[in-house]
């Protein structure tokens, strides 16, 4: 009897370095998607490299804002008529667009993932005419989609207000896995704080650090690690100096996240907007507290005693205050969220709805 071959699902990727986006490929790539195989397209770098290292299939090509458009669709379109993919799912804005370009005419379902959509456009875009030219254009290139999947709630209800799919395009909601962590339970008492992002200003660390000063006045002994790197490194050190908390606060740039939990207290994440921060998610399964802004998926993973005002430092201090010292405060990973096999099953049932497979 002839063997069946699984059909094939070319993930396009338009970014080369190791982050969030990264970390839900290399998650779904480990994991698997029952039923398809994958291919990964996107630049060379670590991406690439790491894909590679785990057994991976991944093909290395100009797809990024870097590249130009006329370069990242020309990639696009050639490893979809030499792969003859079922499904061409891309990941992040500009894959989006050149994804909808390049499929033009191939019989291949299109699937996007949207990882990074705010409420407020100003967050991504900078200025009110650009914003209003990228909500168009994706307006436009939904029309070329079968399905969106959003990591959050939130996001999709957010991409439905701004860029208004059609009765064609469904949208399904699949937040990010996480696994728990054998082992791992909430430790004792303790006031190192800690923060994993971009140093950038929308994750407002200025901000964190205002905080930290008030809870420093309270608790000498408190520290706080900003690990990251990024544009506003130079100011928050300055912000830092003109505090008094040179000793205090640590800005290592950028650290493995899993060992700074294993050794952190409480992680705090005021920024602008997330959708499905895996750092909140880790947080949580380390067994560390978590204190977040009320904005976009933020809410879907933590309760709201840990959601707080950027622009308060004392109700910040508080609440991280009160999950230092009192480890049965800090949140636990909501019951029903789903492990990475949980997530990568979601995947394949969009998959299945829109190649019309009968797994």
């Amino acid at each position: 009897m002839a063997l069946t071959v699984p059909p094939l699902a070319l993930w396009v990727v338009p970014v080369a370095e190791l982050g969030g986006v990264a970390r839900h490929v290399l998650d779904t790539v480990l994991v698997g998607v029952p039923g398809y195989r994958l291919v990964v397209q996107c630049p060379p770098g670590p991406l690439a490299d790491r894909l590679r290292e785990i057994g991976a299939a991944v093909t290395t090509a100009p797809v990024g804002p870097e590249h130009g458009v006329r370069e990242s669709v020309s990639a696009v379109r050639h490893a979809v008529r030499s792969l003859a993919p079922a499904v061409v799912h891309s990941h992040l804005a500009w894959a989006d667009v050149v994804v909808a370009a390049a499929t033009v005419g191939h019989p291949a379902a299109v699937v996007s993932t949207e990882h990074g959509i705010a409420g407020d456009d100003l967050v991504y875009h900078g200025t009110v005419w650009r914003s209003r030219l990228r909500e168009g254009l994706h307006t436009v290139r939904l029309r070329r989609a079968d399905a969106v999947v959003a990591v959050s709630e939130a996001t999709a209800r957010t991409l439905r207000a701004k860029w208004h799919p059609g009765r064609g395009t469904s949208v399904h909601v699949v937040p990010n896995g996480v696994d728990p962590l054998p082992g791992a339970a909430r430790r004792g008492p303790g006031l190192h704080v800690v923060s994993v992002a971009r140093l950038a200003p929308e994750k407002r660390l200025d901000d964190l650090v205002r905080a930290f000063a008030l809870l420093h006045e309270r608790h000498p002994d408190a520290r706080l690690t900003l690990a990251g790197t990024g544009p506003e490194e130079g100011s928050l050190r300055a912000l830092v100096g003109r505090l008094g908390l040179a000793g205090v606060v640590d800005l290592p740039g950028h650290v493995d996240a899993p060992a700074l939990l294993d050794r952190a207290d409480v992680l705090v994440q005021l920024s602008v907007w997330e959708n499905c921060s895996y750092s909140l998610l880790d947080a949580l399964v380390h067994g560390v507290g978590a204190v977040a802004t009320p904005v976009g998926g933020n809410p879907e993973i933590l309760p709201p005693d840990a959601l707080v005002a950027a622009d308060d430092p004392a109700a910040v201090a508080d609440a991280v205050e009160r999950q230092a010292l009192d480890p049965f405060t800090r949140p636990r990973l909501p019951d029903a969220w789903p492990t990475r096999a949980e997530m990568t099953a979601r995947i394949a049932e969009v998959y299945d709805s829109v190649t019309g497979s009968l797994r």
